[in-house]
């Protein structure tokens, strides 16, 4: 059973892993520096990157007759 294809591909599986690491590192630190909220815009973009990558790990772990199939 052959591992089917995600939907991004490996150099923009690694940038997501990338910006979704930069914006959750941002968060903490920019809360502490700043006094007002605007640290939540950076976590609100990490987690909008999570399910990026979450999606992508489904749709690769799905078999590859499955996906045809759909």
């Amino acid at each position: 059973m052959r591992q089917g294809n995600g939907i991004l591909t490996n150099r923009q599986r690694r940038l997501a892993w990338l910006g979704f690491l930069l914006a959750a590192a941002q968060a903490p630190v920019s809360a502490k520096l700043v006094a007002d909220s605007s640290w939540l815009f950076s976590l609100c973009v990490a987690l909008m990157v999570a399910t990026v990558i979450i999606a992508d790990d489904a749709a690769r772990r799905q078999p590859a007759e499955a996906r045809s199939r759909d």
